[in-house]
């Protein structure tokens, strides 16, 4: 029985639900090659609780990721799913997880003084991000804005591939605020000696929408 084959439509949905991961991945990878563990940071916390280990933790379980996604793609094909669908759904959930909850765990390390008695808090719009580009070289001030606007990337530029209710930026940029603001309120409720702040809030909402827009051509539903 000769394979049956892909349609295009399908074909370039699934190439654009790998595109997010494979390029967190990559940026996992170049980041550790960078800053490897230090001897400091040896033991359990050295690979939960400081950035380093994250990401190398992040990297590692790639493969553990791509196997969910075959198997979630192959339980739904078993149920009489489209397999196009499939595959495009198991990518794009499988996908904004493993692009996003590294990330969050990051935001959520404790500070200096983690159950301390500080609560810091900023409610004035680019108040943070003009301290960080007046304090520091610009490939530094870069990295930190750009690095809070990939939190959420990964859900912006997947979700919508998913979830047909999710398919408008607007939307997208509502679902980032809101899971910026739990994670602001967590960091200040956890008493982590973190900053819980308004910029982060418009970075990490703004870098979902312009996921979302990058995966606007995608959003269809391959035809079945």
């Amino acid at each position: 029985m000769e394979p049956v084959p892909v349609p295009a439509p399908a074909r370039r949905t699934r190439r654009a639900a790998l595109l997010a991961p494979a390029l967190l991945a990559a940026a996992a990878v170049a980041f550790l090659a960078q800053r490897p563990l230090g001897r400091h940071h040896a033991g359990w916390n050295g690979w939960v609780g400081t950035a380093n280990g994250i990401v190398f933790l992040a990297a590692a379980a790639l493969p553990v990721a791509l196997l969910a996604v075959w198997a979630l793609a192959r339980r739904r094909r078993a149920a009489g799913a489209e397999p196009g669908w499939a595959r495009r759904s198991a990518l794009a959930e499988v996908g904004a997880v493993y692009g996003t909850v590294p990330w969050v765990w990051m935001i959520l390390l404790p500070g200096v003084d983690p159950g301390g008695p500080r609560r810091r808090v900023n409610l004035v719009p680019l108040h943070d991000v003009a301290e960080i580009v007046a304090a520091g070289p610009p490939a530094t001030a870069v990295a930190q804005i750009v690095g809070n606007m990939l939190v959420f990337a990964a859900l912006g530029f997947l979700l919508p591939l998913r979830f047909a209710a999710l398919a408008s930026t607007w939307r997208v940029l509502a679902l980032g605020a809101a899971c910026s603001v739990l994670v602001e309120v967590a960091q200040y409720a956890l008493r982590l000696d973190r900053v819980s702040s308004v910029d982060d809030v418009l970075l990490n909402a703004g870098g979902a929408a312009l996921a979302a827009l990058a995966s606007r051509r995608w959003w269809r539903r391959p035809a079945a």
